[in-house]
């Protein structure tokens, strides 16, 4: 064997090994300054965290309405974009291209720990690179172990369970360049007009809006470091990949569906434990159909003679009242009929509605009416009478008005 072979060279780090290296500097060193400066309880990061990424041109920006609804949030967006904001960010980004890791995930962490963001946000352009990857993991492990450590204490509502959701919206390069020309088009003319008018208040033109090369390489630059990152995350979190190049519309319902609310993904596992013995109202609906049929066929097999009573009944005291209230779509009634003291009788009045289209709801007031009174004593004896009202409910009868 050789000098030269004895001398190996030093092994090279893959790049993958650096980056995860990098992010825990980061991290680490970011973590120490929040810290430090926000003291260790009031480390109080979102509950939900709904990572919104895509092309450029997906329609984050127009989405982002779906998502916030689809979650119950209220909280503006956090857009990472706008929060890079300085001289040099704002020149990065002209050319297409990021800004660095360690300035995007402070800013981002120190966002994050607003009131406002407590109990949910969508966070717009984050992450991006797989240094902010690894970035986002760390705090997540950090989010579960301040769980664990606050979980019975006083402060335990501060430090709840995290839940990570992931939103991709995809399409592909021809779509992105094309949307991202017609945007630059149409803010070049929204500024042309405000202009003309004096209105200081201009929308940001960007280069790569302006020139479909430009475009082009924004997309690639995308497709190159951010599509991967965020394929990364699908084995970690709650993962909804959407095809943004459909309609409005339909891209609307996509997204409805990935977010459908799901407590066992969500509730902290003891609040879950406690509720999870009750029936959900999907499984309830799902075989209700069946259930009434079955009971309207053994109301006519065994109890025949009250059935078709409770049916006159109906016929002859409910369905006037409930024609003259077509238009508004809501009846109420009024009945002291013996026949309704039978709670057999009165579930069925319910049944039949229901079979019939109509929402019945029954309620019980009972009222005392004098019966006699004593001349000598002038005491009055009073019975007690049950008044049986009900609010039956039906989609009302549309009146179009002239000149409306």
């Amino acid at each position: 064997m050789s000098e030269d072979q004895n001398l190996a060279s030093p092994a090279v780090e893959s790049t993958e090994n650096l980056e995860v290296k990098d992010a825990q500097l980061i991290f680490t060193n970011v973590w120490s300054e929040l810290e430090a400066e926000y003291g260790h309880e009031n480390l109080r990061f979102s509950k939900e965290l709904i990572l919104l990424g895509g092309a450029p041109g997906s329609g984050k920006g127009t989405n982002t309405g779906f998502i916030m609804k689809a979650r119950d949030l209220t909280c503006e967006p956090i857009v990472v974009s706008a929060l890079l904001d300085t001289k040099e960010a704002r020149r990065i980004k002209q050319n297409g291209g990021m800004v660095g890791d360690r300035e995007v995930v402070n800013l981002v962490f120190r966002k994050l720990l607003e009131p406002d963001y407590r109990d949910g946000c969508v966070l717009d352009g984050f992450p991006r690179t797989r240094v902010q990857v690894e970035c986002l993991n760390l705090l997540v492990r950090k989010m579960d172990q301040l769980y664990r450590e606050y979980q019975s204490t006083s402060l335990a509502i501060n430090f709840r369970k995290p839940t990570i959701h992931v939103m991709v919206l995809f399409v592909d390069e021809k779509t992105s360049v094309e949307r991202q020309l017609k945007r630059g088009r149409e803010v070049a003319e929204w500024n042309a007009r405000a202009r003309a008018e004096g209105d200081t208040q201009l929308l940001e033109e960007r280069a790569t809006d302006q020139d479909p090369e430009a475009a082009r390489h924004r997309y690639r630059v995308f497709k190159e470091k951010t599509w991967e990152a965020l394929q990364s995350l699908k084995e970690i979190y709650h993962y909804h990949f959407v095809d943004a190049q459909a309609s409005v519309e339909s891209v609307e319902r996509n997204i409805r569906k990935e977010l459908d609310y799901q407590s066992s993904l969500e509730l902290d596992p003891e609040t879950h434990d406690a509720v999870r013995h009750l029936p959900l109202a999907s499984d309830l609906i799902m075989h209700a159909r069946q259930e009434l049929v079955r009971r309207l066929d053994g109301y006519q097999l065994k109890h025949k003679d009250l059935f078709h009573s409770v049916i006159r009944l109906i016929q002859d005291r409910f369905i006037p009242i409930v024609i003259r209230h077509a238009i508004p779509g809501l009846a109420v009634v009024n009945s002291e009929d013996p026949l309704l003291e039978d709670p057999l009788a009165l579930a069925m009045v319910i049944d039949i509605f229901a079979e019939r289209g109509y929402k019945a709801v029954a309620n019980i007031n009972r009222a005392q009416v004098p019966e006699s009174v004593d001349l000598q004593t002038g005491r009055i004896t009073c019975i007690t009478k049950n008044i049986y009202r009900f609010q039956i409910k039906f989609t009302g009868s549309e009146i179009r008005r002239g000149g409306e």
